[in-house]
């Protein structure tokens, strides 16, 4: 596949007109799923997502806990059940749960980020905002992901078996990643970076959430410019943490890949099955559960070669 270099200030209405609420999603053709099955080689299938389960870890105070309860239990449910004169003893088990959508593997909506009170294609955050949920630009709208998925391993840049917080993977290092995987990213593609943190995932929470590894806005732009679809990677929230330029800047990937470039981020994403066996190049497919007014949702994406 050649690579598409598009200017980036292509964005939004620009491209896709004012109406527009699913940005690059717009570029999941169906002749991109096509060719993209037909990288399904041998069958083999690679799970990229995390279990989650209450102690999942979370980055406070915007993120409240994971916690999963029963609700009705069997045993209880049929002693109701017979009080009420059945008699088969039909056990029935239920759970509440209670979370952030933004836990465990995880894909952000468009409405997930702002730039000031400006959101994806000009929207104002103060119309789009409600108690209930987003008005636009909400999970829902996310399309079906069944398109070209691209590995870039950069967990050994620095020598070891992972990067460390507060490692930019710029343009340049993701230029240099594409080269040595000897594949081209063009329109459609989800990129996932491997940085090799998501080892804590779990094993360490604290040191988990404590700062990351991840792409600057350099290397965010050098992708988005390529009309990529999503970018997911090991780690809390795609980018690095804390910025090189903090306290100055705080999530700027996000700012724009989501409010400006409307590209998708896919957090704590599994990639050490992949890696290992070498796939650089394979058939991402992704499903977004359709929480109406949601600004991401837990996703189980997978992908097969």
């Amino acid at each position: 596949m050649t690579a598409c270099v598009h200017d980036h200030g292509a964005y939004g209405a620009q491209r896709y007109g004012a109406a527009d609420r699913i940005g690059a999603g717009n570029l999941l053709t169906a002749e991109r799923r096509l060719a993209a099955l037909s990288l399904v080689r041998t069958g083999a299938l690679h799970d990229l997502g995390h279990v989650i389960e209450n102690g999942a870890p979370r980055i406070q105070p915007n993120q409240t806990p994971f916690v999963m309860t029963l609700s009705a239990r069997a045993d209880n449910v049929i002693r109701r059940r017979r009080a009420a004169g059945a008699t088969n003893d039909a056990g029935t088990t239920l759970e509440r749960i209670e979370m952030t959508t933004h836990v465990g593997t995880h894909i952000d909506a468009l409405g997930h980020a702002t730039v000031g009170n400006r959101m994806y294609n000009g929207l104002d955050a103060a119309e789009v905002l409600d108690d209930f949920g987003l008005r636009e630009l909400g999970i829902e709208n996310v399309p079906p992901m069944v398109t070209r998925g691209v590995c870039l391993d950069a967990s050994g840049l620095d020598g070891g078996e992972y990067l460390e917080p507060g490692r930019a993977i710029t343009a340049d290092d993701l230029e240099r990643l594409r080269d040595r995987a000897r594949v081209e990213i063009g329109e459609g593609d989800v990129v996932c970076v491997n940085t090799g943190w998501g080892r804590w995932f779990m094993r360490d929470n604290d040191r988990y959430v404590s700062g990351e590894p991840g792409i600057d806005e350099s290397g965010a732009r050098w992708l988005t410019e390529r009309g990529v679809v999503a970018i997911a990677s090991d780690n809390m929230a795609v980018e690095v943490v804390p910025n090189p330029d903090h306290p100055r800047l705080v999530l700027p990937v996000h700012q724009h890949a989501l409010a400006e470039a409307g590209v998708y981020l896919i957090e704590n994403i599994v990639l050490d099955g992949l890696v290992a066996a070498g796939h650089a190049e394979f058939c991402f497919v992704l499903l977004a559960t359709k929480y109406r007014g949601a600004t991401g949702c837990p996703v189980r994406p997978i992908a097969m070669v």
